[in-house]
């Protein structure tokens, strides 16, 4: 029992070691593992070190950087032995026998039954070399430095030399595409990626059957496996579906294993050092994080940037301070500046040594932000000056307030989970000036740190460079600074090791994206000849055709794509871009062709072309092709519903529209078209939540507004319908006013007086009256919608608007207004043509009826004959003029009305005559 215990504790101190290669090691001095001599673990086949030994051997050269060596190592010959190196004829037989001898490792026939140790030290071995071939794919292409690495991961087996063909690297390449991306220009060693990959997922898969057994696995392995799916995802142009579901499966994993420091502390124990598991526990939800941020699932990446937050021991604020931001500045101004409380009791030591594995300075990078060069090409501060009890001090300065960020000595982790709080203020701000300036006060904080790793300082440095190169006065030192940043990928200082650390706990560019940063930049400098370059050398075909049409050379770029063209005739990116530049559609089905028919690029161009040429059948089709290929390519969703919808087919169109906003809610557009779709399919409730969601990002758009007030009014929300015609009426200066949809509403807030006026009263009560808040419901309706109505009146009125008008003031119980607004909307359909025409004359007589009707209710309330007497001239001028509609029911209303007022007229007066004493 204990060397079954000793046996998981060595195999656990190899995977916490090979760990802590990518992790910070201010407090993890370098490790050994003592590997006790044993013969039950022996390695077969007459091999002189055992499996422990050999995992020992390539664990240490992984720990100095040296990866090359750790896959020329001795384990790497036990693994591949005779049967791969005869394969080499074929990339294909070559990986088919590679898969069959990882297989056959793993699984060895000569293990005895219920060696669990045995077996899991296989597992490790097999992990370790894929790390080294994962790492080196790393160093390449993504932190540097540039070596001459052959393209080849296992270059020399025994003492052939390797030499593989471009052939190899198309297969790489396509392996890589399988998922139904391209990848994002032109990168390195992508034989090493995929043979990493096929060799965790083999033993991952082997390791299945395994999981619960009393040696506990290699819980690792779904943490690199998840590292290399997410850079893998990040190379690609576009997100995947099929990497997506498969990092959400490795991330819970991980999370399983290591999400909780219980769970930490209980897998390694003692060989932790202080506070280790809480590094580990941060770097495991920074990389969760990264996930969700990469998919633009940002919530969820707050929660894990939150969760990284607290492991890491630190309370993040921004506050205010006075200060300086510029070299001539005479006055102090607000500015921004970021507290860090740490309860953490590690001390944050950064010493700059020169050994491998060790921590660099900030000078490895780029000069210090005090040097005259800085100040030479602007006058604004990298790091401004505060005030602190009316004295002067930069930040990070020794004397400076406690609690400032800069001023507190952080640990490496906690350098990079402020950093990333840059990505999810550039997430969350609309303004992406207001996002550059909420990101300030992070940037210069660790840019004030006196110490920090390689790739927190690149990080830092290359958000520093977005934020200043929208900037006038700090553009050129951003252009210094990216060139710096790319100049420093070919230094040879520092080492693989050094820059290897939170490589992946921060979310730097690969070394292709940041020369196509640069390229970007370059272009918006002016610089247009320099970036053509760097996007050739990139194979970034979009960008040269844009660069080319800039300076009005087109032609140049269809004729260096068709150069290359002749070198790679089945590259399906070529045919694209050459598709783009000419608007050939023959181009694209070239690419399908070569691509055997899985270029969603090209299916997704020749979509669009159908769609420009009216075919939204086609159009359609050919969209739904593309996004079975990728499904997570928001824009495509949304043009698939545009054709279904051209096409007539609603169901589709819905599904289309419904799938862009599930990957980018931030997409009006697609939340206007749902829920017209909805009300088109008389699905108010629905279509009222997708209006509320679109108005988020279209407000001043009238005829969202419009939409949104009748679905409102179809839901029975009078409320939201009438703040919905307000906002109309605001947006189009009370040009646009939506009648009939007013006189719904008029009805049914007329209905519900009629209602509460009817409803007998329940006395004197204690509890709440349903009733009582059902009135006071519908008085604030009154209000709004007369509120309304006045904002029409003002701006001209017109047809029926007087006559609601007159109706609300009846509401409010106001005959005088009342009379007054029908007068308007009598006199609002009289003219010339009145009396010739049979419709105006019809809504004149109702209008002229209701007129009459207000002037009786008036004289029976006050007992005056005034109202009485002008319905009466009104009433005989009317009838006299109609004489050409004497067969209208509308006539004989009005006749009927002026007989009912000559017998009020007539009792008033008897019952004057009664009054006077003689």
């Amino acid at each position: 029992m204990a060397n079954h215990q000793l046996d998981n504790d060595i195999l656990r101190g190899f995977e916490l070691r090979l760990l802590r290669c990518t992790l910070s090691s201010s407090s993890s001095p370098p490790s050994t593992t003592a590997i006790p001599s044993s013969p039950s673990l022996a390695a077969e086949n007459g091999d002189e070190k055992t499996l422990y030994e050999l995992i020992d051997e390539i664990v240490s050269l992984i720990e100095n950087g040296n990866y090359l060596q750790a896959l020329s190592s001795q384990a790497v010959r036990l693994l591949f032995d005779d049967s791969c190196q005869n394969s080499i004829d074929s990339v294909e037989n070559f990986y088919n026998q590679v898969d069959t001898t990882i297989e056959s490792f793993v699984s060895n026939p000569l293990e005895e039954v219920g060696d669990e140790s045995n077996w899991f030290s296989r597992v490790l071995l097999v992990m370790c070399v894929a790390a080294a071939a994962f790492l080196a794919f790393t160093q390449i292409n993504l932190t540097g430095p540039l070596e001459n690495f052959p393209p080849f991961p296992l270059a020399s087996l025994g003492s052939t030399e390797v030499s593989c063909g471009r052939e190899w690297d198309m297969w790489a390449r396509k392996q890589l595409m399988s998922t139904g991306s391209d990848l994002h220009g032109k990168f390195s060693l992508l034989q090493y990626i995929v043979f990493a990959k096929m060799l965790l997922v083999k033993t991952k898969d082997l390791s299945f059957e395994r999981k619960n057994s009393s040696c506990g696995g290699t819980r690792t392995l779904s943490w690199w496996l998840l590292r290399l799916i997410l850079l893998q995802q990040r190379i690609s142009e576009e997100l995947s579906s099929s990497l997506f579901d498969t990092l959400q499966v490795l991330m819970q994993e991980t999370l399983d294993h290591f999400g909780k420091l219980e769970s930490i502390s209980s897998y390694w124990g003692t060989q932790l050092h202080e506070e280790e598991a809480l590094d580990v526990l941060t770097a495991a939800h920074l990389q969760a994080g990264f996930i969700e941020y990469t998919y633009g699932r940002i919530d969820h990446f707050s929660e894990h940037l939150k969760s990284a937050e607290i492991a890491s021991g630190l309370q993040l604020s921004v506050t205010g301070m006075l200060g300086f931001r510029t070299v001539h500045q005479e006055r102090p101004v607000s500015l921004r500046v970021l507290v860090a409380n740490s309860n953490s009791s590690k001390p944050h030591d950064i010493s700059p040594t020169t050994g491998q594995g060790d921590t660099t300075s900030s000078d490895d990078c780029r000069p210090s932000s005090n040097s005259s060069e800085t100040y030479g090409v602007s006058d604004i501060l990298m790091t401004p000056k505060l005030l602190d009890d009316g004295k002067v001090s930069e930040i990070g300065a020794s004397d400076s307030k406690a609690g400032w960020a800069a001023n507190t000595k952080l640990g490496e982790i906690q350098q990079a989970v402020v950093l990333v709080q840059c990505l999810l203020i550039s997430k969350s701000s609309r303004e992406a000036e207001y996002e550059r300036w909420d990101m300030s006060p992070y940037v210069e904080a660790i840019d004030a740190q006196q110490l920090s790793y390689f790739i927190i300082r690149r990080f830092c440095d290359l958000l520093r460079v977005r934020w200043e190169s929208s900037r006038s006065r700090t553009k050129e030192r951003s252009l210094m600074m990216m060139d710096k940043q790319v100049q420093g990928i070919y230094n040879s200082s520092p080492g693989a090791a050094d820059r290897i650390r939170l490589s992946y706990e921060v979310y730097v560019p690969t070394i292709p994206a940041l020369r196509k940063e640069y390229g970007e930049l370059l272009v918006r400098c002016g610089l247009i000849g320099e970036a053509l370059k760097i996007f050739e050398d990139l194979e970034l075909w979009n960008n040269v055709i844009d660069c080319y049409c800039l300076i009005e050379k087109k032609a140049a770029a269809v004729e260096l794509i068709k150069e290359r063209l002749c070198e790679l005739p089945n590259d399906p990116r070529l045919w694209c871009s050459l598709g783009d530049v000419t608007n050939i559609d023959a181009h694209y089905e070239k690419a399908l062709e070569v691509s055997n028919n899985k270029s969603a690029r090209a299916k997704r161009s020749l979509a669009r072309s159908a769609y420009n040429r009216g075919n939204y059948e086609e159009s359609k089709t050919l969209w739904e092709s593309a996004m079975a290929l990728n499904s997570l390519f928001p824009d495509g969703w949304f043009a698939l519903g545009a054709a279904a919808l051209k096409a007539q087919d609603i169901d589709m169109a819905l599904i289309g529209f419904s799938r862009a906003v599930e990957l980018d809610p931030d997409n009006g557009e697609a939340w206007n078209n749902i829920a017209c779709l909805h009300m088109m399919k008389e699905s108010y409730k629905k279509a009222f939540t997708a209006f509320k969601e679109a108005l988020k990002f279209r407000r001043s758009s009238w005829q969202m507004w419009e939409n949104f007030s009748q679905v409102s009014f179809e839901i029975g929300n009078l409320r939201q319908a009438l703040e919905a015609t307000k906002k109309v009426l605001d947006t189009t200066n009370n040009k646009r006013i939506d009648v009939q949809l007013l006189e719904r509403v008029m009805v049914e807030i007329e209905a519900q007086a009629l209602e509460h006026s009817c409803a007998p009263s329940k006395g004197n009560s204690s509890s709440p009256d349903p009733d009582a808040t059902r009135s006071l419901e519908a008085g604030h309706l009154v209000e709004l919608l007369g509120n309304v109505l006045q904002q029409v009146v003002r701006g001209g009125g017109g047809e029926n608007i007087w006559g609601l008008y007159a109706r609300w003031h009846k509401l409010k119980g106001d005959l005088t207004m009342c009379s007054e607004a029908l007068l308007k909307h009598v006199r609002f359909y009289q003219g010339a043509d009145l009396w010739k025409n049979r419709d105006r004359f019809k809504k004149f007589a109702n209008a002229s009826l209701q007129l009459c009707e207000v002037y009786m209710e008036i004289a029976s309330s006050t007992g005056s004959c005034r109202e009485l007497d002008s319905a009466e001239m009104h009433l005989r001028s009317v009838i006299r003029q109609a004489v050409n509609f004497s067969d209208t029911d509308e006539l004989r209303d009005l006749q009927a009305c002026l007989e009912e007022v000559k017998k009020r007229i007539e009792a008033a007066s008897m019952s004057s005559n009664g009054n006077i004493v003689v």
